[in-house]
């Protein structure tokens, strides 16, 4: 096991957000971070997150740069470097009725304004994939975002709601995959009738394509069936996965998925071929549970965590992919009390480097991030 360092600290609940975004500036010195004054509730409309940088090289704590009233305990405000800068950030804020994205120079403390809030940026930085936040909000609590009423709330697969694509240059954007699109395929009779909706949107490292997970309300179970997708960034040339179920998943390279899915019922995390039916097992006698997944810069290491076990601990580990290994780096305690959408887990992220992660957790009774040094495992 490797001890962890305390990167924030209280009053306040500090975290980062979801697994898939830059936290970590060019250098590896910068750590981007939130910082939130309410705990153990789903923020209202008017509860504001502060958003800040961490040195990682000096004692001077978190030093804050903005605030936002879009966001959430999952995914935060999707802060993240935008690609080919070390001075401007990319955040989602709420602005009278609608939400937005700011692209904010650290340094200087300009900003402009874009009108839509953004999901995921290209790895080039020119475009965003953009979804319904008011719709998530509602459809799955604690990845959306409160304030704003979803404008098509009573209609199930709308034709002008779903995926969209934004220029960040020019704020451009235009619809490239409905909700009645999607629903149209009609690959399970289980999609008529009920509300659809996206979630969980990712470009490919090239920027050419995107993956998503259509999901909508499932009569049979009471809870949301879901569907793994990917398509051209013009939306063209989309293609379902014949996974039996789907959940996180990172790009390992343009045209390979690793998941964690079902096939054919069997849970497990899955290397996929996009496009294709082609998928192979990875890890099976020691990827057991879910969790978040990156891969190392060099494509050696699978980063993740998982769920909390039956102790109430969480992992942390690296598994590597050439080997067929697992090394725990960590487990640490989880609190019952946050469940559902208020939950923290533990969502690592790699520096640039691929020699530090960095971690939500509270598993010392508060919500603050923690760095870790795998330089021993990863050399």
């Amino acid at each position: 096991m490797i001890q962890p360092k305390r990167v924030t600290s209280g009053p306040k609940q500090h975290f980062f957000g979801y697994y898939d975004k830059a936290q970590w500036d060019f250098s590896d010195r910068w750590l981007l971070g939130c910082a939130a004054d309410v705990a153990g509730r789903q923020p209202s409309p008017n509860d504001v997150l502060t958003l800040g940088m961490i040195d990682t090289q000096s004692s001077d704590g978190f030093m804050p740069f903005a605030s936002t009233k879009a966001w959430c305990w999952q995914q935060g405000c999707m802060l993240q470097w935008l690609p080919g800068s070390d001075a401007e950030v990319i955040y989602n804020d709420r602005i009278g009725d609608r939400f937005v994205s700011i692209i904010r120079n650290v340094q200087t403390g300009e900003w402009r304004i874009l009108p839509r809030p953004v999901y995921s940026v290209s790895p080039d930085g020119r475009y965003a994939v953009s979804l319904n936040f008011s719709r998530l909000d509602w459809a799955r609590p604690g990845y959306g975002y409160a304030g704003i009423t979803d404008w098509r709330a009573d209609v199930d697969a709308p034709s002008d709601d779903g995926v969209f694509v934004m220029d960040l240059a020019t704020g451009k954007h235009h619809l490239v995959i409905s909700l009645y699109e999607m629903r149209a395929l009609e690959t399970d009779c289980s999609m008529l009738g009920v509300h659809h909706w996206v979630n969980h949107l990712l470009f490919n490292p090239s920027g050419t394509r995107f993956v998503y997970l259509h999901r909508w309300f499932s009569e049979d179970t009471g809870g949301f069936a879901t569907q793994l997708c990917t398509a051209n960034a013009d939306g063209s040339d989309m293609f379902v996965s014949q996974l039996s179920r789907s959940s996180h998943f990172i790009w390992e390279d343009d045209t390979t998925i690793l998941i964690w899915g079902a096939d054919r019922g069997v849970p497990g995390y899955y290397r996929l071929q996009d496009k294709t039916d082609a998928k192979e097992r990875i890890g099976e006698n020691v990827l057991v549970r879910d969790g978040h997944c990156t891969v190392s810069p060099d494509k050696r290491w699978l980063l993740t965590d998982e769920y909390p076990d039956a102790t109430n601990r969480r992992a942390l580990l690296l598994y590597d992919l050439k080997e067929d290994y697992r090394v725990d780096i960590a487990h640490l305690q989880n609190d019952p009390s946050l469940t559902g959408p208020l939950r923290c887990d533990l969502h690592p992220r790699f520096n640039r480097q691929g020699d530090q992660v960095c971690i939500d957790s509270v598993h010392e009774g508060a919500r603050q991030m923690y760095c870790f040094d795998v330089s021993a495992v990863v050399q």
